[in-house]
């Protein structure tokens, strides 16, 4: 239990910081809409700032209500988070638009109950839409926070586990400001983003700095713990982009694997790397082409592309064929068309790179 004092010094330093010294500045800051709120909190999830920024203007430019984002159709959708990756996080976007728009009038619940009932809302985005637009006494709890209070307090019990979380969750309740808990939440974030970050921290600049357990011990890098690392799968993709006749071959993923809903071209996966001969050999692909009938266009080098628990190494085979092949799955688009539907990032990289 945080004693009293220990409470108000903690809230009177850090509001006077955000109030004096914090100078981060972002479009959703200060707002009360709901909407663009939790539009902003699904868009940072796992992502930075400088990139989410860019998506969250396109967003709002596009879709200025709950309301025209709920009537959008999928694709036009997933097309403008192309990108930002975690696409169960835009398929959940959708879900609880249609929700708010339809079963809700348009309205967000003003509950935590009511905000978790929703898809892809946990207890951070909650907490954050409750706070920020409902003055709900909600501790936000994010990496930024963990950092924070681990640092500050000495706190060294793993934050990766179920034990040290809690411990985390239950000492920002007791921290937090219910007289002003929007002014609060954003303040203990942007000190964990702006001074109190992973690497490097910029103590000098901290307003717990002489109270720091981890300040005073010589921990701050050490601090906050996690139990273990992330161990790393690695996949071996091969795309063939096929071309004739002004289209190419294309398939929407399904399944619950990556990208689920987006599209991609011709895939082989392998268990070991393919030589650049295998690549150019006719029986890899196993299609119905003759080989004859199609050139080579280009094998591209090697693409590594990282994700949380995989490591996707990837080449582009790009041929060019007289005949369009019916190949299980895929269909034949226009070129133009293509242009319009939504591919992971590894793909879109690669077509940048090519135009």
């Amino acid at each position: 239990m945080v004693e009293k004092q220990h409470k108000v010094w903690f809230s009177k330093a850090l509001k006077n910081w955000h109030l004096i010294e914090n100078n981060r500045k972002m479009p959703w800051k200060g707002i009360k809409d709901p909407y663009k709120i939790w539009l902003s909190e699904i868009i940072l999830q796992q992502t930075r700032v400088e990139q989410g920024l860019a998506y969250y203007n396109r967003f709002v430019e596009s879709y200025p209500d709950v309301h025209a984002l709920a009537n959008a159709p999928d694709n036009q959708v997933f097309k403008l988070w192309e990108g930002l990756g975690y696409y169960s996080r835009c398929r959940n976007l959708l879900k609880t638009a249609r929700t708010i728009s339809i079963e809700h009038a348009g309205l967000f619940p003003a509950s935590k109950e009511g905000l978790l009932a929703l898809s892809g809302v946990g207890h951070y985005t909650a907490a954050a839409i409750g706070s920020f637009a409902f003055g709900l006494p909600l501790a936000v709890v994010d990496g930024n926070v963990l950092r924070v209070l681990s640092r500050v307090f000495g706190i060294s019990a793993p934050i990766d586990l179920p034990a040290g979380r809690k411990a985390l969750e239950q000492l920002a309740d007791q921290l937090l400001d219910t007289n002003n808990p929007a002014l609060y939440n954003q303040a203990i974030m942007d000190l964990g983003a702006t001074v109190c970050k992973p690497r490097q921290p910029i103590c000098i600049a901290c307003p717990f700095q002489q109270k720091c357990l981890a300040f005073a011990l010589g921990t701050t890098e050490q601090i906050p713990v996690k139990s273990k690392k992330i161990k790393q799968r690695e996949r071996f993709f091969y795309y063939l982009i096929l071309e004739s006749k002004g289209k190419q071959l294309v398939r929407q993923r399904k399944g619950k694997d990556i990208w689920q809903d987006l599209f991609e071209f011709v895939l082989k996966e392998t268990d070991e790397p393919a030589e650049e001969k295998e690549l150019k050999s006719w029986l890899f692909w196993n299609l119905g082409t003759p080989k004859d009938k199609t050139a080579l266009v280009s094998i591209s080098d090697e693409m590594v592309h990282q994700l949380t628990h995989q490591k996707i190494r990837c080449r582009m085979v790009h041929l060019r064929s007289s005949a369009l092949v019916n190949v299980e799955g895929y269909q034949w688009m226009d070129l133009s068309a293509i242009k319009q539907l939504a591919f992971p990032r590894l793909i879109t990289r690669y077509q940048t790179s090519i135009r």
